[in-house]
C-alpha cells in the first residue's frame, strides 16, 4: 500500500515537472524566458523544455498585425475649431525581446503617443482642410510612431483616421456653404445656357438672313437671266423675215388694250384728241425696237 502511494506521489511530481518544464510556443508567437529575474532567451515555435522552478515564461509576444483602437479625442485646428477625431492604429511585435523591456506596455504607449501625434498634426491645418487631408494625416502619425518606437521592438504600419466630427454649428455652417456653392453652380450653368441659347439663335437668325438674301440674289439672277434671254429671242426673232411686222402687230394689239381698259374704269368715255396717234405710237415703237435690235450681234455666213 505504501509503495502504491510511493508510486502515485512520484507520477504526480514528473507529471508537475513536465508541466513546468515542456512549453509549447505556437505558430507566429515568441515566448521570453527569464533565468531567476533575469533574461535568458527568447523561444521560437515548437516544443522547449525548461528547467523547473530556475526557467520561467516572463512574457508572450504575438507576432501577428494587430489593430489597436485609439479613443475619440479633442483636437484644435489651426483656425480654433475645436473636433472630435478617433482611429485606429496598426502594428506589429517584431522583436518579443525589445517589446518586453524597451517599454512597459507597448499598446498603451502606442496610444498615447497616436493620440498626441494627431493633435499636433491638426493643429497645424485649417478645418475645411482636415477633410481632405486624411491621407497626410494618417502619414505623419505614422512617421511620428515610427521614430519614437524604434526602441520599443514594435513595427507601426499603418494609422486610419475613422472619423472627424467638427461641433454642430459648424458642421451647419459648413452645409450653408455647400448649399450656397451648389445654387452659385446652378446659377452659372443656366445663365451659361441662356447665353448659348441667345448665341444659337443668333446665329440661326444670321444664316436665315444669309440665306435668305442668296435666295432674293439667285432670284434677281434668274429673273435677270431670263430677260436678258427674252430680249435675246425678241432681237433674233426681228431678225427673221416678218418680225417687225409681227412686231408692229403686237405693239399696236398692246396699245388698243390699254386703252380699252382705261375706257371701262371710266364713266366717261376718253378717245384721243387725234386717232392718228395709234398709228404714231406703234412707228415710234418699232423705230425703238429696230434701234435696240440693231446693237444685237448678226449670225456670220458660214465659210466657204
Amino acid at each position: 500500500m505504501e509503495m502504491l502511494v510511493g508510486v502515485g506521489v512520484l507520477v504526480a511530481f514528473v507529471f508537475f515537472l513536465l508541466v513546468k518544464t515542456a512549453v509549447v510556443v505556437p505558430q507566429r508567437n515568441e515566448f521570453v524566458v527569464e533565468r531567476l529575474g533575469k533574461y535568458r532567451t527568447t523561444l521560437g515555435a515548437g516544443l522547449h523544455i525548461l528547467i523547473p522552478f530556475i526557467d520561467k515564461v516572463a512574457y508572450k509576444r504575438n507576432l501577428k498585425e494587430e489593430p489597436i483602437d485609439i479613443p475619440a479625442q479633442s483636437c484644435i485646428t489651426a483656425d480654433n475649431v475645436s473636433m472630435q477625431v478617433d482611429g485606429v492604429l496598426y502594428l506589429q511585435v517584431i522583436n518579443a525581446q525589445q517589446s518586453a523591456y524597451g517599454v512597459e506596455d507597448y499598446r498603451y504607449a502606442a496610444t498615447q503617443l497616436a493620440q498626441t501625434s494627431l493633435r499636433s498634426a491638426i493643429g497645424k491645418i485649417q478645418l475645411d482642410n482636415t477633410f481632405e487631408a486624411r491621407e497626410t494625416l494618417n502619414m505623419q502619425v505614422v512617421d511620428a510612431l515610427d521614430e519614437a518606437t524604434r526602441n520599443w521592438g514594435i513595427k507601426v504600419l499603418r494609422y486610419e483616421i475613422k472619423d472627424i466630427e467638427p461641433p454642430r454649428t459648424v458642421l451647419e455652417a459648413m452645409e450653408k456653404q455647400m448649399r450656397a456653392e451648389r445654387e452659385k453652380r446652378a446659377e452659372i450653368f443656366r445663365s451659361e445656357g441662356e447665353r448659348q441659347a441667345l448665341i444659337n439663335l443668333a446665329e440661326g437668325q444670321k444664316m436665315k438672313m444669309i440665306n435668305e438674301a442668296d435666295g432674293r440674289a439667285q432670284e434677281i439672277l434668274r429673273v435677270a437671266a431670263a430677260t436678258a434671254e427674252g430680249i435675246r429671242k425678241v432681237a433674233e426673232a426681228l431678225s427673221l423675215p416678218g418680225g417687225q411686222e409681227a412686231a408692229s402687230l403686237e405693239v399696236a394689239k398692246k396699245y388698243i388694250e390699254e386703252f380699252g381698259k382705261l375706257a371701262k374704269e371710266n364713266n366717261t368715255m376718253i378717245l384721243p384728241g387725234n386717232l392718228t396717234d395709234v398709228a404714231s405710237m406703234v412707228a415710234t415703237a418699232m423705230s425703238a425696237i429696230k434701234q435696240s435690235g440693231s446693237f444685237q450681234p448678226k449670225p456670220q455666213a458660214p465659210s466657204a
